[in-house]
Order: structure tokens, then C-alpha cells, then sequence
């Protein structure tokens, strides 16, 4: 199987990564971002750009893949609902056009979150803007796509936010995490079991095609 990843420097995105790395039948691993991942496998390509809008001048090197993961998003604190979308919305589906046009026989994956609002009508603006690009995401002409909705995600095996603040609470609450996976083990997912689940997904396909956490650690077994 062949991947292409955004977003492979964020804290899930290096997870997916790992798994990538580590399963046996991925062949080939296209990372798209804005830095470099510095990572050094046989396995791995990347494409390094500042504008992930306009893909044209790549476009030949995004074709014949059989998975694309997204794992692209920030933060909606502080932020205006216009710059949200655009970041949240417009930016992924300029992306997943482009890939389902040149590879429609692609499965699409897509990091979303829990509390995601497939109404598009609630008074969360981060849920709103996240339903608006599920719901967009699920209409477009891929063999498959799936929404990866999980809560609170423990980063396993030496990986780290991005963000300093999430990088704090991480610290703060460790030990609460660990309690709560000990006593309630399908309300919080690891960076290992996302990025297997979405091998698994690519490769076998799910049920249903919006998965919360206890779906995700399911596929994960």
C-alpha cells in the first residue's frame, strides 16, 4: 500500500507516521507539509512547500496512492471563525479535490475530533467548522473515506505536542490520563492505536464511516 500523509510533524501526525514505518505492507510513505520531518527511512518521501493550497506544481508526484491520511488542524482558541475555516476547511478540501480527482480509487482519512457537529448547526464554532468539513468530505468521489473522531489522544513512544500549552496539561493531568485508560480504557486513544486504525480502515475497511475512540482502539487491536 502506498500513503500520503499531511501533516506528518504534529503529534498525531508523527504517530500515523511510526505505524507507517513499522507495518510490513506499506510500501511507500509521501509526506506533504510545510517543514521538513526529518525522519530518514527507505520508506519515506516528502514534498516540502509553504503554499499547501495550490498542489499543481506536484500534482504528478500525488498520483497513483492508495491512502491518503489527513492529519493537518490547530487549535480553535483565540481564533475568529473566518480564519478557522480556512485553515480547517478550505485548506483540507483544496487538498482532498485534488487527490480524489487524480486518485479516485484512493480511501481518504481524516482527523477530525470528538464533539464534531455533522449538523453544522450548533454553537460550537469548532464543531460547526469540523461538521461542515466531515460532511464535504464524505460527498466527494473517494473509493472510501472515514472521520477519525477521537477525544483525549496519549502520545506514546517519545512523541510531543507541537504546542506548549498542550505540551503543560500533557504534564499536569499525566496522572489523571493514566487513571482514567486504566478505568475507562475506551475513552482515551494513543497516537500508537490512531495510526493503526487508519492503516486498518485503508487496507479492510470499517462499518461505519465516522469512528469515535472506542471504534479507533477496536480497529487498533
Amino acid at each position: 500500500m502506498r500513503v500520503i500523509l499531511f501533516g506528518a510533524t504534529g503529534m498525531v501526525g508523527r504517530g500515523v507516521l511510526r505505524e507507517c514505518l513499522l507495518d510490513p505492507g506499506i510500501e511507500t510513505v509521501l509526506c506533504v507539509g510545510r517543514r521538513a520531518i526529518g525522519t530518514s527511512d527507505a520508506k519515506v518521501r516528502e514534498i516540502v512547500t509553504e503554499d499547501l493550497t495550490d498542489l499543481t506544481g506536484v500534482e504528478g508526484d500525488l498520483r497513483g496512492f492508495d491512502a491518503g491520511f489527513y492529519c493537518l488542524g490547530v487549535s480553535s482558541a483565540g481564533m475568529r471563525e473566518e480564519e478557522y475555516q480556512r485553515i480547517t476547511y478550505d485548506l483540507t478540501i483544496s487538498v482532498a479535490e485534488r487527490l480524489s480527482r487524480i486518485n479516485p480509487g484512493m480511501t481518504f482519512v481524516y482527523v477530525s475530533g470528538a464533539g464534531t457537529d455533522s449538523t453544522e448547526r450548533g454553537r460550537s464554532m469548532w464543531a460547526r467548522v469540523k461538521g461542515r468539513t466531515e460532511n464535504a468530505l464524505l460527498r466527494m468521489p473517494f473509493r472510501a473515506a472515514y472521520m477519525f473522531r477521537p477525544g483525549v489522544i496519549r502520545a506514546l513512544h517519545g512523541i510531543r505536542s507541537r504546542s506548549r500549552v498542550y505540551r503543560v496539561l500533557y504534564a499536569v493531568l499525566f496522572p489523571f490520563v493514566v487513571l482514567v485508560a486504566t478505568a475507562a480504557p475506551n475513552s482515551i486513544t494513543t497516537t500508537e492505536r490512531v495510526g493503526r486504525a487508519m492503516i486498518r480502515v485503508a487496507r479492510d475497511g470499517a462499518p461505519t464511516r465516522i469512528l469515535g475512540t472506542r471504534e479507533i482502539n477496536r480497529l487498533a487491536r
